[in-house]
């Protein structure tokens, strides 16, 4: 998903012509030796007790917010762009989290033509694989060259971009179905009620938004056939295509699709609070949480139910501004027109319209399976949540989007889904009735569940053409048997004729420090830390400490790190050392901000390392390389940190659980990597790194990448998630590291 939590993949299926390449030497479990672990700096008296998150994150990013909000507040789109980076350079200074990689830049072979899915940055476009050309043959790297010299003319407008004729003059044969792996399968088909990739990189393939992007990055009518917006820029007026249709899973149609279905997803989207609400808080009339502050700016907090502490809400209704939808600035005005009525003029606002939050709902298949409107309401649906996953299990009478039956939701897009099982395999069929049919190459989407334990298997299903493609990594054996294999009739091979580097894109992994740590075992007992309560009290006060937090992430080499899955020779290509795309936008015109004169055409990376320079910071931004290791610093930082930890009564080691899943090879060279790199820069004497087993996908999941919240979060360091963007503004990247009124990624770290 684009305004999504991204999930590191530890198995290289080819998706679109992206592959994700984590493979490693061995099956064999990191060495976590009894005397890897601490020593005697136990006090039995001692009780860690967890500290409010308000204070930690005021503490670690206490400027952030209000650097954002001057950025916000920028009076021209480029002084916001300057600002926004002056923000970002803060954060990465503040050193908790580091950028790692991106997806893409692992040697690949694949079958599926360059860019035939909607090419663009940001939003849930490019999951969408309904137009995607797949061809029965491997596609050569010289086939491969000449169909993105086509693409690149026809973004130009010299020409047009036809693969599939490319292809079948040249001797291909086209296949019509679609097949890739998964590791995670989605916890809902209800796609306004999740904020994960793994949930909705399926099912946005079987729903429409209003616009959608062409793979020359041109944005097209979809479920709105046109718009206007007023001349004050905060009024957006949609007309729906008529005559289109939701379908059951069988393909019978339900109901016509209305204006009203968009109105009523929304609210339901809000309804839910499943992580996608506050993308349009202060966008979006009527739609914000009003906090409470006290005389110093600071927000009030409270306790919940469940002893919990979170934000006092000044006005009922948290989320409705005012506390009733009536306020809120998103309406079906007629049958077939939807007005949207924002806050303020928002330059990017089109652009978001391709994120989830925004898709339709069914309103009167919802309401039949048990769907409610109105926050309270939704929660009295609610049966319970997992304590380890969020999980959402409902009251009986609630069906909608469960899981467990693919009746359980209604389709207007390309693909029905048809076949379900979380640990099998997903089928969707094409959509008999689609509006848009001639644009469906697919007739089939498969997802095929692999845990990542047999990468050489998954090689040999990739070249027999059970799958369009795969990456290729040296600590495999994979990328060793492309080098030597040759396909029938091939005098060269597989490497020297099909084997590509693939692209990279605006994805950002990081790795996140828990500067608040809350979980040291998941509810079920599994995956549990070996510390005492003293050394969860010494870690918790290292891990505030900003020196310390320094300390790890510059001696962290995340260049050897990628390299025991990469290979050498790629270890730096999809390398990333911020967390924006370095070229994801770029000024207009020319600005001064502070005294400083900004050219036009300057990238954002290049604003954000003038910021780190003017900061004393070493990090360089740009890509494929490790801008951010140094041991000679990483050692004075730590030198620093251990003088201020001494002092306040810490006893080293510092110990640092990192959670790995023992069924995935790729993980185990990374942990044994990763623990590797730090003990031998900061020494075993100063920093151990515990690693911590997830015998199950699921566990590893729960312990970071699923984690609800802050609290919730298994681990010390977590390197397994990461972000792409939501729409064409850096703040789609920069507002999730905000604090309550609304960060989302903060969890990584785990707060709120």
């Amino acid at each position: 998903m684009k305004k999504f939590l991204a999930l590191l993949l530890a198995v290289v299926m080819i998706l679109a012509v992206v592959s994700c390449g984590k493979k490693t030497p061995t099956d064999t479990k990191p060495d976590t030796k009894p005397d890897d672990k601490p020593g005697d700096n136990t006090d039995e008296t001692a009780k860690y007790e967890r500290d409010a998150d308000e204070d930690i994150y005021e503490a670690v990013l206490g400027d952030y917010e209000e650097m954002i909000a001057a950025a916000k507040a920028a009076e021209s789109i480029d002084e916001k762009f300057v600002l926004y980076a002056q923000a970002e350079a803060y954060l990465l200074d503040a050193a908790v989290m580091v950028p790692t990689t991106t997806r893409g830049g692992a040697y690949t072979f694949s079958r599926i033509a360059p860019h035939t899915v909607p090419y663009v940055q940001w939003g849930n476009d490019d999951d969408r694989v309904k137009s995607t050309v797949i061809a029965n043959e491997i596609i050569t790297k010289a086939d491969r060259e000449a169909l993105l010299d086509q693409w690149a003319k026809a973004c130009l407008g010299e020409g047009v971009y036809d693969p599939a004729a490319y292809l079948t003059n040249n001797g291909y044969t086209l296949r019509n179905e679609y097949k890739t792996t998964f590791q995670t399968a989605p916890v809902t088909f209800d796609w306004l009620n999740t904020s994960s990739q793994a949930d909705t990189e399926i099912t946005v393939n079987t729903v429409d938004g209003l616009v959608e992007y062409d793979n020359l990055n041109k944005m097209n009518p979809a479920l709105a056939t046109d718009w206007t917006i007023s001349e004050d820029g905060l009024t957006y007026t949609f007309k729906i295509r008529e005559g289109v249709y939701w379908y059951t899973a069988e393909g019978t149609p339900y109901a016509e699709l209305t204006a009203e279905d968009f109105e009523a997803g929304f609210r339901h989207m809000l309804d839910t609070q499943a992580g996608l609400e506050w993308l349009v808080e202060g966008v979006i009339k009527g739609v914000g949480s009003t906090y409470k502050y006290d005389e110093n700016g600071k927000v009030i907090m409270t306790t919940n139910d469940d002893g919990e502490e979170e934000p006092e809400i000044d006005v009922p209704g948290y989320l409705y501004d005012g506390g009733a939808w009536e306020n809120v600035g998103y309406k079906a005005t007629d049958k077939y027109t939807l007005t949207i009525t924002l806050t303020a003029p928002t330059s990017y606002f089109m652009t978001m319209l391709t994120y989830s939050c925004f898709l339709p709902l069914c309103k009167s298949f919802y309401e039949s399976k048990g769907g409610v409107f109105g926050i309270d309401e939704y929660k009295a649906v609610v049966s319970s949540v997992n304590d380890d996953t969020g999980e959402i299990t409902f009251v009986d009478s609630y069906t909608y989007g469960v899981n467990t039956s693919v009746a359980n939701q209604v389709y207007c897009g390309a693909f029905l889904i048809q076949q379900f099982s979380a640990d099998s395999q997903i089928v969707l069929v094409k959509n008999p009735n689609y509006y848009n049919a001639d644009k469906v190459t697919m007739n089939t989407l498969t997802w095929v569940y692999d845990n990542g334990e047999d990468p050489l298997q998954s090689y040999e299903d990739a070249k027999n053409g059970v799958y369009p493609g795969t990456g290729l990594v040296e600590s495999t054996g994979t990328l060793a048997k492309a080098k030597e294999d040759k396909l029938e009739g091939d005098e060269e091979t597989i490497f020297e004729k099909y084997v590509y580097v693939s692209d990279t894109d605006s994805t950002t992994y990081f790795g996140g420090l828990n500067v608040n740590r809350g979980t040291y075992a998941l509810a079920s007992g599994a995956v549990a830390s070996p510390k005492t309560e003293q050394q969860k009290i010494d870690t918790d006060t290292a891990m505030q400490n900003k020196n310390f937090r320094q300390a790890m992430l510059f001696a962290f080499d995340r260049a050897t790190w990628n390299g025991v899955t990469r290979g050498e020779d790629l270890k730096a290509t999809n390398l990333r050392n911020m967390y924006t795309h370095p070229e994801f936008v770029s000024l207009s015109n020319d600005v001064t901000v502070d005294g400083k004169e900004w050219k036009a055409g300057t990238f954002y990376g290049e604003m954000v390392q003038y910021y780190l320079e003017q900061l004393g910071s070493h990090i360089k931004v740009a890509d494929q390389q490790d801008g951010w290791f140094n041991a000679d610093l990483a050692k004075e930082k730590l030198d620093a940190a251990k003088t201020e930890l001494t002092a306040a009564g810490v006893t080293f080691p510092i110990t640092i659980d990192l959670v790995y899943y023992s069924g995935s090879p790729s993980q185990i060279a990374q942990a044994q990597a990763y623990k590797q790199g730090i003990e031998e820069v900061l020494g075993a004497e100063n920093v151990v790194v515990n690693l911590i087993e997830a015998t199950t996908s699921a566990d590893y999941y729960a312990s970071g990448y699923r984690a609800k919240n802050g609290k919730a979060g298994n681990f010390d360091m977590f390197y397994g998630s990461g972000w792409g963007p939501d729409y064409g503004d850096p703040s789609t990247y920069l507002d999730t590291f905000l604090g309550y009124s609304a960060g989302y990624m903060t969890k990584v770290i785990g707060l709120f």
